[in-house]
């Protein structure tokens, strides 16, 4: 299958925080959609590995995913080394994306601007042809995604582009809180995080609201690029 859009994330919910209304709009238009993620997110104060498996998946279902998979690194210590470059060289050459979100470039948690390190580096090394791989003994032909950006996490970022999510917020919504363990949850016994306070959803939705101002939205995602873009038409810019 060949993805038109990739989303790479150093923790299972970083894509549906950062990106998952981009996504599930492409998915609403026809887009082929999925997301990469590198950890399994064991280091997180609340909840386990398994638990955050399972509601990756639900998260899945609820954004109508065609393709997720996750990696396995070591949450809190993988590197940019080549061993990781060619794991997700590996999937981007199995699904060919043309555009490829990924982690913010700097972020409060160290992981995120690791990974964007790590993936900007094997989007490129990915269209290398001497670079060789195979997966199940079929060779595989070099790859460069067309476009890179990365999403806004929780440090704000000004954005060179916002995407319009106003009319799959609560979606977006409903894909964040399939990650029980996480969020609010007034049941919850698990230590209280910056993301776990009832308070949050309104602090994401105060961000959202604040690119949208930008065009003229209620709600926008916001990314930043990794190069100058293009358009074939000015006007195609609002």
């Amino acid at each position: 299958m060949k993805l038109d859009i990739l989303a790479i994330a150093a923790h299972p919910d970083d894509a549906e925080l950062g990106v998952s209304g981009t996504l599930i709009k492409a998915k609403k238009s026809g887009k082929k959609v999925g997301i990469l993620d590198l950890t399994r997110g064991e280091l997180g104060t609340r909840g386990t590995a398994e638990l955050r498996d399972q509601e990756a998946s639900d998260a899945s279902d609820l954004m109508n995913l065609d393709f997720r998979v996750n990696l396995g690194m070591a949450d809190g210590f993988f590197e940019n080394v080549r061993q990781n470059q060619m794991l997700i060289i590996e999937q981007l050459r199995k699904f060919q994306p043309d555009v490829v979100f990924i982690n913010a470039p700097h972020d409060r948690h160290p992981d995120h601007g690791k990974a964007a390190a790590l993936a900007k580096d094997a989007c490129f090394l990915s269209g290398l042809p001497k670079i060789k791989t195979a997966l199940n003994d079929v060779k595989q032909e070099a790859w460069r995604p067309r476009a890179v950006y990365h999403y806004i996490q929780d440090y704000y970022i000004k954005p060179d582009v916002v995407v319009d999510i106003s009319d799959v917020v609560e979606a977006k919504i409903e894909a964040i809180k399939a990650y029980k363990t996480q969020f609010y949850d007034p049941e919850s016994k698990e230590p209280l995080t910056p993301i776990s306070g009832e308070e949050f959803f309104d602090v994401l939705k105060g961000r959202w609201r604040d690119f949208g101002r930008y065009i003229g939205a209620e709600f926008a995602e916001g990314f930043v690029f990794t190069r100058p873009a293009g358009v074939k038409d000015i006007t195609d810019l609002i």
